[in-house]
């Protein structure tokens, strides 16, 4: 206490039940302005999405380690020291504890190396050029990202379709990607991983869906006037629906060929889902390759 008889503690006047409901109805709030209740990287519908997931909520667990503590600690500290409470104990000359430096310093290194384990171990683990374990042979499917749109060759079927990557279910989707432009990220959040797709370099990734299902995919790396349009649908159906889609596209009268290719990488914003029967040979080489020639000099340019 004060000479004056006054408490020099400031009187907080919320009362602790106030301040837990205000603490939930604030998290509440905040996980639906964020819209991480209603997630697609929560919602995941495949192994590599489950396994992200649970590496989110293994991250978050090592981290309440010193959250909690800390939410417990504010709300003793506020009722412990309250105004009204004479026994509070009042040291104002205290100013170090090596036991309490110890805990503030250690608590956090231990989170920091856990965090580093959980880290290192599930990044090799879930190496997205790793192909899934699986009985059933996977499908090929190539990937150009375009401006503002995405190309999806399938080389065995011999063909290609704008805007939407449609596959088996319980089949591994084995994906190429990369950009004719400037660099994009291919996306699809219930299935997990996201990656690259950078002009002159191949990126690989691997997916699966564990059942039949419709989800959105797009370009998570800003591109320019259209990337807020750049999204694809991604369709995951049985065999047979799939077997049955390959030939619905191999009716159609669009086929891919140089001059089709390049009126179709102008750019484009909602650009709709388009069907091609036909793709000429080895076009996702030859839009790789056109980043990895090598550039003749301006003064032989000049005399060629």
């Amino acid at each position: 206490m004060r000479s004056d008889g006054r408490n020099p503690i400031v009187k907080i006047a919320p009362s602790v039940r106030s301040l837990r409901t205000t603490l939930m109805l604030g998290i509440v709030h905040l996980c639906a302005g964020c819209g991480l209740l209603t997630s697609p990287i929560i919602d995941a519908k495949g192994p590599i999405a489950i396994a992200e997931r649970d590496l989110m909520y293994d991250a978050v667990a090592v981290m309440l380690i010193v959250i909690i503590p800390v939410f417990i600690l504010a709300f003793w500290f506020s009722w412990h020291y309250r105004a009204s409470n004479k026994k509070a104990r009042y040291d104002p000359t205290w100013s170090y504890s090596g036991p309490l430096d110890f805990v503030i310093w250690s608590v956090p290194v231990l989170i920091v190396i856990g965090l580093a384990i959980l880290s290192w171990n599930n990044t090799h683990r879930l190496d997205p050029y790793k192909p899934l374990a699986s009985s059933v042979p996977p499908l090929e499917v190539e990937a150009v990202a375009q401006d503002w749109k995405w190309l999806f060759i399938y080389p065995e079927q011999k063909i290609a379709v704008v805007n939407q990557l449609v596959f088996p279910s319980g089949t591994p989707l084995s994906l190429k990607i990369t950009s004719d432009t400037v660099m994009n990220s291919f996306f699809i959040p219930t299935l997990g991983s996201q990656i690259f797709a950078m002009a002159g370099m191949e990126t690989r990734l691997h997916l699966l869906a564990d059942a039949p299902g419709q989800f959105v995919g797009r370009n998570m790396q800003y591109s320019g006037a259209g990337f807020a349009d750049q999204r694809f649908e991604a369709i995951a159906m049985s065999q047979e629906d799939f077997d049955a889609w390959v030939a619905k596209v191999g009716q159609s009268s669009e086929e891919l060929d140089a001059d089709t290719y390049r009126a179709l990488a102008k750019p484009t914003k909602g650009h709709p889902v388009t069907y091609y029967s036909a793709v000429e040979p080895d076009l996702f080489m030859k839009i790789l390759a056109k980043y990895s020639r090598t550039q003749a000099p301006p003064d032989q340019a000049a005399a060629d």
